[in-house]
């Protein structure tokens, strides 16, 4: 009865994230809810890029989105080799001014490292604190969000099959149909596809930054007309680098050194 065993652990994958869905779920309602009553952010509140940046993809985005702006503006040099070089070395906002820190004194600095430590500034920090105070970013720390939790799922579903698949093929055992073993299997595995389901349906799109309410302004801000270079950043910030058309600008946020070349 070794199966019985492995439909014990299917049950346990599936029930473990099958609670967690639901409970994220339950969660984000609930900062929804909270965020309507304490603001009026979804009439009133008007993105900037960086916080439509962090609402997509968190404080890389950020980064990502300064170090862009800067190098449209003629401010930073960004090569296809992959080294950023401050040309103005005047932030306009603490935040390009982390950007500039992080490029540090030389002037000059390859962009992974920028990327990361201007990601991890106490200005994006800063913004996200006023994200989550307006009610539309998810807050650090609150748990599960909906997206890690539909992952979860999907994984469930897959260790199920898995687990359903291993029993079919164990040696017969007198009493017990194959078929009816993989019917035993099909229960946890109907549940999580079940889950899956709902969740597309009733809490779709899922993100690991914005709350309900940031994904509504996320969705208000693209669909506003805008000038050709706010439109190009506002899809950098909102897709990322690979919204970024020029070839040389792209490679350079691409770029991977190979060791021979240090």
């Amino acid at each position: 009865m070794f199966w019985v065993l492995l439909l014990l652990l299917a049950w346990a994958f599936a029930g473990t994230a099958c609670t967690r869905l639901c409970l994220a779920a339950v969660r984000a309602a609930a900062l929804d809810a909270d965020a309507t009553t304490r603001t009026t952010a979804d009439r009133e509140h008007d993105l900037t890029l960086y916080e439509a940046a962090f609402l997509s993809g968190g404080p890389a985005r950020v980064a990502d989105v300064t170090l862009v702006s800067m190098a449209r503006q003629r401010r930073l040099l960004l090569a296809h080799t992959g080294w950023a070089t401050v040309v103005d070395p005047r932030g306009r906002d603490e935040i390009e001014q982390s950007v500039i820190g992080a490029i540090g004194p030389q002037g000059q600095s390859r962009i992974q490292p920028v990327r990361a430590r201007a990601a991890g500034a106490e200005s994006v920090r800063r913004l996200a604190d006023r994200l989550e105070r307006a009610g539309l970013a998810v807050p650090d720390g609150a748990g599960t969000t909906v997206a890690a939790a539909v992952r979860q799922v999907r994984a469930a579903a897959l260790a199920v099959a898995a687990l359903g698949v291993t029993a079919l093929l164990l040696p017969v055992q007198t009493g017990t149909p194959r078929l009816l073993v993989g019917l035993w299997f099909a229960l946890p595995l109907t549940l999580c596809l079940s889950c899956l389901v709902i969740a597309r349906f009733e809490v779709h799109p899922y993100s690991r930054w914005a709350s309900p309410a940031g994904l509504r302004l996320l969705g208000a801000l693209t669909r506003k007309p805008a000038g050709d270079e706010r439109s190009f950043l506002t899809s950098v910030a909102v897709r990322g680098i690979r919204a970024i058309g020029e070839p040389e600008l792209r490679a350079a946020f691409t770029h991977r050194d190979q060791p021979w070349r240090e």
